[in-house]
């Protein structure tokens, strides 16, 4: 069944400019100027009415939301998702705290029967257990260690080639070799969590280390006389960061700079853990307690931040409404930018015939009315979202 989107402002990194949209199946079918391609015939035609329509958005690092925890199994997933792909995520690399091994393994096995039975589950992402104890943020330090060949074996075989993406602390010993072999294996390695300097940042992309997990956060920060590991990543032109744009973990003042550092390489991520979507109160993030007031989370009794309750089409206002960000950059930052970073953006992340018919509606304050993910409508209220 095709469904044409007409009288849309569409609007990817390429910018923005009002036309229709034809989707057929799993697909974009085609894609039309306003006063120059006449709209074809479809099943369902739609009258956006100017609104803005952009890809889907793709998420490299989350944890949960809507109260459920990606950690804790396919239901929870399932659950989570919902939340997410309500506010506009069409595709989602399921993150994994730091636990025990065992438990780490069952979550590989499980995100990788779902990843081979619903598109909108691209993978998991290790955050841990191979993090800088100084750096850990909210994993608890009785599961971190040291890369050796064992858990790495033990992580690739659970993982059933459905690992996208691991976080690694490039100083710690082996850590250099656990980056060549994860990416060998076609996995995207991210340093964080980290200790490391310039240097050693360096010969962690030279190991073929591509992304930086939430740039700014749990890492030395930039000095005049040590510049650290973002320098070093703002300087290489093979390396994407990720960034949180909720207003708490990276000032807005500082956004603008890494887009202006970085351009076409940073990727919006939420880090969401459990509350995205819901209420303040006490939620549980891998083994450890967690506080949300205010919509911000913390380790329980501490100041430590435990991950966001950001969803993506908030992340995307924050950028062009509080950082001043352009808005075509911001939207790639969502789309086109994660889905090169995947290896993925020939599929994902366009505006344009022949990819993936993830679709999202946005109003003029940049909220989600509707969202298509792989050519099928969910509805917005995520309680309602029968997608798998």
């Amino acid at each position: 069944m095709s469904t044409l989107l007409r009288n849309a402002s569409l609007l990817d990194a390429d910018g923005r400019r009002e036309g229709w949209v034809l989707i057929d199946g799993d697909r974009i079918a085609a894609i039309g100027l306003a006063g120059v391609d006449a709209p074809p015939p479809a099943a369902t035609v739609l009258d956006l009415h100017g609104r803005t329509v952009t890809p889907g958005f793709i998420d490299l690092h989350g944890h949960g939301g809507g109260g459920a925890a990606f950690d804790n199994g396919a239901e929870e997933i399932a659950a989570a998702l919902a939340v997410h792909r309500a506010h506009g995520t069409t595709r989602s690399v399921i993150s994994l705290v730091a636990n025990p091994l065992d438990d780490v393994e069952a979550s590989l096995s499980t995100v990788a029967e779902l990843a081979a039975s619903d598109p909108t589950v691209v993978g998991a992402h290790l955050e841990g257990p191979f993090l800088a104890i100084g750096r850990r943020g909210a994993h608890a330090p009785e599961f971190l260690h040291e890369p050796d060949a064992e858990t790495i074996g033990r992580l690739l075989a659970a993982g059933a080639g459905r690992i996208s993406q691991i976080t690694i602390a490039p100083e710690l010993p082996g850590a250099l070799e656990a980056v060549r072999r994860f990416a060998a294996a076609g996995v995207v390695v991210a340093i964080g969590h980290t200790e490391a300097d310039e240097h050693v940042a360096r010969a962690a992309f030279d190991a073929g280390a591509t992304l930086v997990t939430h740039v700014f956060n749990t890492m030395p920060g930039i000095h005049h006389r040590d510049p650290g590991p973002i320098a070093a990543a703002f300087d290489d032109e093979r390396v994407t960061l990720e960034l949180v744009v909720d207003g708490v973990h990276v000032h807005p003042s500082v956004v603008q700079m890494v887009f202006r550092a970085a351009p076409h390489r940073v990727a919006l991520v939420t880090d969401a853990m459990a509350a995205a979507g819901g209420a303040d109160g006490h939620y549980r993030l891998g083994s450890l307690n967690v506080d949300v007031r205010g919509g911000i989370a913390h380790l329980a009794g501490t100041s430590t931040i435990a991950g966001s309750t950001l969803t993506q089409d908030a992340a995307l206002r924050t950028a062009v409404v509080v950082a001043a960000v352009d808005e075509a950059a911001a939207v790639e930052a969502l789309t086109r930018t994660p889905a090169r970073v995947l290896g993925r953006d020939s599929e994902w992340g366009s505006l344009a015939a022949g990819y993936a018919a993830d679709l999202v509606v946005l109003d003029a304050d940049w909220r989600v009315e509707r969202v298509w993910a792989a050519g099928r409508a969910l509805p917005v209220d995520p309680a309602e979202q029968t997608f798998r």
